[in-house]
C-alpha cells in the first residue's frame, strides 16, 4: 500500500542540465557520476521540457534500489557499505523523504515500472549514535583519510575530535537527487527533515540529537592546465566551487569546517573531462561540510529567500 504523500512540487524534469553529461533526461541514471557514456548519436542538446510533478512520501522498503543507486552516485567506488546504510535509512523511517513522480490519472501501463522510481531523498544518519555499524565507521574513515591527504594538520585534529566527541553528536544529511529535478524540491525537503529531527529528538526516537550536521556535497571546479604551467604570485584566484545541489552552497558558507578532495580516479568515463559548465571541462570533487546544528534556522532562511516556489 503507498505511503500518503507528504507534500507536491512542480518542476521542469526534462529540461536539458546545465551540466551536461550523458544520459537521458527522463529521469533515469542521469544524475550519476558512474554511469558509463554511450557513443550514441545524443550529441546534438535536447531542448525540450516537460512537466512532471512529484510527491514526497515517507521512505519505504520499496524504496531500497532507488535510494542505494543514489548513494552509489555519492559515494562512487569509495569503501562504503551502501547496502547496509540503505538498511539503516529505511529502518529509522521517522526521518527523511523519497520523491517520486505523482500519479498520473492516464492510462499509462507501459510506465508502471517507472512510476514507483525514486528520483530523489533526504535523511540523515547520526554517525554517532551508529557508532560500531559498518557504514558509519567506514564513512568517518573515509572522511578522515580524505582530509590528511587535502587539509593542513589542525583540520585534521579537528574533523577527528568533532567526530569522535560522544557528547556532541554529528548527523550526516543526505539529499541526492537526479541532476535533473528542479533545485525547487530542496526547500520542502530540508524543512520537512528539520521538523522530523526536532521531533525525534522530542520523542527520544534515533537520530534526534545532534550538535553538528555534515554534508557530503559532489562539487566541480574548472579543470584547469594548472598542473603544467602555473604562474607564481600571491593573488592567484581562488578555483570557483559549483554545486551539483544548489542549495548546498548555503551550509557551505556556513561552515564551521569545509573541505574539498577530488573523485577523478573514482569517476568513470562521464566525469573523464567531458562534464562541462558552458562547454568548459569540470573536475568532479566532494566538498565535506559541517555546520552547528544551531546554524540550520538560519540556513533554511536562506533556503526560502533562494528556492521559494
Amino acid at each position: 500500500m503507498a505511503t500518503p504523500a507528504k507534500r507536491r512540487a512542480r518542476g521542469p524534469a526534462g529540461e536539458q542540465s546545465s551540466l551536461s553529461g550523458c544520459g537521458s533526461s527522463e529521469g533515469s541514471d542521469s544524475g550519476s557520476e558512474g554511469s558509463a557514456c554511450s557513443d550514441s548519436e545524443s550529441d546534438s542538446p535536447i531542448d525540450e521540457e516537460v512537466n512532471i510533478e512529484f510527491e514526497a512520501h515517507s521512505i519505504s522498503d520499496n524504496d531500497y534500489n532507488g535510494i542505494k543507486k543514489l548513494l552509489q552516485q555519492l559515494f562512487l567506488k569509495a569503501p562504503v557499505n551502501t547496502a547496509e546504510l540503505t538498511d539503516i535509512l529505511i529502518q529509522q523511517n521517522h526521518i527523511g523523504s523519497i520523491i517520486k513522480q505523482a500519479e498520473v490519472q492516464e492510462d499509462s501501463s507501459d510506465d508502471e515500472e517507472d512510476d514507483d522510481e525514486v528520483f530523489g531523498f533526504i535523511s540523515c544518519l547520526n554517525l554517532t549514535e551508529r557508532k560500531g555499524t559498518q557504514c558509519a565507521e567506514q564513512i568517518k574513515e573515509l572522511l578522515l583519510s580524505r582530509c590528511e591527504q587535502s587539509c593542513e594538520q589542525r583540520v585534521v585534529e579537528q574533523l577527528s575530535k568533532l567526530l569522535n566527541d560522544s557528547t556532541k553528536p554529528v548527523g550526516l544529511i543526505l539529499s541526492e537527487r537526479f541532476i535533473n529535478v528542479p533545485p525547487q524540491i530542496a526547500l520542502p525537503m530540508h524543512q520537512q527533515l528539520q521538523k522530523e529531527l526536532t521531533e525525534a529528538q522530542r520523542t527520544n526516537k534515533p537520530c534526534g540529537k545532534c550538535h553538528y550536521y555534515l554534508l557530503i556535497s559532489k562539487t566541480f571546479t574548472e579543470a584547469t592546465k594548472s598542473n603544467s604551467k602555473r604562474k607564481e604570485g600571491r593573488n592567484q584566484p581562488k578555483e570557483e566551487l559549483m554545486f551539483a545541489n544548489a542549495e548546498e552552497e548555503f551550509f557551505h558558507e556556513k561552515a564551521l569546517l569545509k573541505f574539498n578532495y577530488s573523485v577523478q580516479e573514482e569517476s568513470d568515463t562521464c566525469l573523464g573531462g567531458r562534464w562541462s559548465f558552458d562547454d568548459v571541462p569540470m573536475k568532479p570533487l566532494r566538498t565535506v561540510i559541517v555546520v552547528p546544528a544551531d546554524g540550520i534556522p538560519a540556513i533554511m532562511d536562506k533556503l526560502k529567500d533562494y528556492l521559494s516556489l
